[in-house]
């Protein structure tokens, strides 16, 4: 049983505040989807439960004592137990009452200016950092767009390079198998420039001589080989200048996927928004630096292909130009030496025919003297056989007149006469077959000459005949000036 007056105490355990702070997660090894691993300050961590509310709850007011005569006593004196009690007090003065609202007014109006001013301060910040956070992202976006600006740029003077590159190595191409089709297309002179050589080396007698076809024919062996060397020669520059051209396209065409690729990327990028969906969180994603390049390497690196480029396109057109120049130099080389050769043929070949026009001309003379010294020849031997009559007639007379007798044998001019007639047709005689010897030994001369003659003829026939038949029939099919320079 209570005491009248006395203030009923009731104990009541202040209850713990509610745990709201939401778990943690405990996926530590990835970031994505995840908030962000700051530590956050305590007035941000539980906006719903502020401070203030446990300061005012943990409060314990201080009273002061009932009298000036109790300060200094102890618990015991002062508030003396309730059964003990026979008389009726009260704790607190009324100004005790009047000071503690006061107080309690005083740290209430204190707290909300000192709150108003957070929530001022606070909003205040929060559209500090909007502003900030809006400029900062304006910012990233705008750079953003001027990287994709510069990939823009750099994509295009890839494209336009790697197209002329493509065009230059597509036109050397074509400009190495006209080359290739010239080089097949030598072979061909060559091979009758030889021949010709090898059937003049059929050729008899005197006719195997040195002329100016055959040296003529030896240049024009030395003339396509030496054309066929200098389009070995280029025909190995334009590979090699293919190989230079295809490395070079290959470093812009891959040059030019990375662009396609980053300008994808960063075209996304900057198309990103606060709104835009597939957006997350990547933890630690700042602190990954997988950067190899600055603007400047990079931009360099591109220059540098297509600087390397447009030096490799520039060496192909230069060796292209001197390809051309080359096959018409060759064609032309070729041509001129061959009517050359044509030409030397044409005057070996007439003055083969003349020459055995004038030894069918010898030779028919030489048939008619053969002819006219038979004829003398057979007039000489009738004249000898003419003169044996009057040679028999003479010396018979002389030697009847030798059985004249005695002083009969006188040496008379009939005597004398006939001496001198024996004398003088013995040395017509003898003048006639000497003479005849003589026609003879020319007979037999002109047979030697005869048989020259014929066989002089036989070797320009011959001669003619491979000059003008076989090697000019093979020089008929020589390529083309369209061939030689490599269009058909």
């Amino acid at each position: 049983m209570e005491l009248v007056g006395s203030p009923v105490v009731l104990a009541h355990p202040r209850s713990a505040p509610p745990k709201l702070l939401p778990a943690i997660c405990t996926m530590s090894s990835s970031y994505k989807n995840c908030f962000p691993y700051h530590p956050l300050p305590q007035s941000v961590n539980l906006p719903w439960i502020p401070n203030t509310y446990y300061k005012t709850a943990a409060i314990n007011p201080t009273l002061a004592p009932f009298s000036k005569s109790s300060q200094g006593l102890g618990l015991d004196k002062t508030n003396p137990a309730l059964s003990n009690r026979n008389t009726l007090f009260t704790r607190y003065n009324p100004d005790d009452w009047y000071r503690s609202n006061l107080t309690n007014y005083k740290e209430s109006e204190t707290l909300w200016h000192n709150a108003e001013r957070l929530r001022v301060d606070t909003s205040r910040m929060i559209q500090d950092k909007y502003q900030q956070t809006k400029k900062t992202q304006a910012e990233s976006t705008k750079n953003l767009g001027l990287r994709v600006n510069d990939i823009e740029f750099w994509r295009s003077e890839l494209c336009h390079e790697l197209n002329e590159m493509i065009g230059e190595t597509n036109a050397l191409t074509d400009k190495k198998k006209r080359l290739e089709r010239a080089l097949a297309e030598t072979e061909p002179p060559l091979q009758v420039a030889q021949e010709c050589l090898l059937h003049r080396e059929k050729r008899m007698g005197i006719d195997l001589v040195h002329d100016d076809v055959e040296k003529q024919l030896l240049t024009e062996v030395e003339v396509i080989r030496s054309c066929q060397e200098m389009m070995q020669q280029f025909l190995e520059k334009a590979k090699a200048q293919l190989a230079t051209n295809r490395a070079a396209q290959h470093e812009l065409e891959r040059d030019l996927a990375n662009k396609q690729t980053a300008h994808r990327i960063d075209s996304k990028c900057h198309n990103l928004r606060n709104s835009s969906g597939g957006i997350s969180y990547y933890r630690g994603v700042e602190r990954v630096d997988a950067t190899i390049s600055v603007p400047e390497s990079w931009a360099k690196f591109t220059d540098d292909n297509i600087l390397r480029s447009q030096s490799e396109r520039a060496a192909s057109a230069k060796l292209r130009d001197g390809i051309e120049n080359l096959l018409v130099m060759t064609a032309n080389k070729m041509w001129c030496q061959f009517n050359v050769v044509n030409v030397a043929f044409t005057n070996r070949i007439a003055e083969t025919a003349d020459a055995k026009n004038n030894i069918q001309t010898h030779l028919a003379k030489t048939l008619q003297e053969i002819f006219e010294i038979e004829m003398n020849i057979e007039m000489i031997q009738k004249a000898i056989r003419d003169k044996a009559p009057p040679l028999k007639v003479a010396q018979t007379r002389l030697d009847e007149r030798t059985r004249r007798p005695n002083v009969e044998l006188c040496r008379d001019p009939a005597q004398i006469y006939l001496v001198n007639e024996v004398y003088e047709i013995d040395e017509t005689i003898q003048s006639l077959q000497q003479r005849l010897r003589d026609a003879e030994d020319t007979l037999q001369m002109l047979f030697h000459t005869k048989s020259v003659l014929e066989h002089d003829l036989a070797i320009k026939a011959n001669s003619l005949f491979i000059d003008q038949e076989k090697c000019m029939g093979l020089r008929k099919t020589f390529p083309s000036t369209a061939r030689l320079v490599g269009y058909v």
